[in-house]
């Protein structure tokens, strides 16, 4: 009786995440730009942008690659990062699971103030680039008093 009854009460696991709705706004709003990209479709790394009072700070995580195939450009405060991450697997593999991206990539972050792109750097260690893009002070302007 004991085993029946353990049987019915028997469940299924289900696993829960928690739904950011920025997240997916987000992540639609970068699929939106990627369809009128000249670029081919690849994968979209995930990215920490923010702001302090003397610059901005860029960190993206690109695990699996090296400090050649990342491509950094700043145009007109646009922030563009460029790579790809190539496949890697052994000939003749059968694959059950595939969820780590591969292939090219570009995301492209306008930057709300003009930056000083030659203060601009980067550093890349433990899978993570970090780019720190200074800000332009304002123009000091002298008002005449009549």
């Amino acid at each position: 009786m004991w085993l029946e009854v353990a049987n019915r009460a028997r469940m299924n696991f289900v696993a829960f995440s928690r739904w950011d709705p920025l997240h997916d706004l987000l992540a639609l709003h970068e699929r939106m730009n990627r369809l009128g990209s000249d670029d081919p479709p690849g994968w979209t790394p995930a990215v920490d942008l923010y702001e302090t009072a003397d610059r901005f700070v860029l960190s993206i995580e690109l695990p699996g690659l090296t400090r050649d195939q990342i491509k950094i450009e700043l145009q007109h405060e646009i922030l563009t990062v460029r790579g790809e991450r190539a496949v890697q697997h052994e000939q003749g593999a059968q694959f059950h699971r595939v969820e780590r991206g591969h292939g090219p990539f570009t995301r492209s972050f306008p930057l709300p103030q003009p930056v000083d792109a030659d203060g601009v750097q980067a550093e890349f260690r433990d899978g993570v680039l970090t780019v720190v893009i200074p800000k332009l002070a304002p123009p000091a302007r002298r008002v005449p008093v009549d």
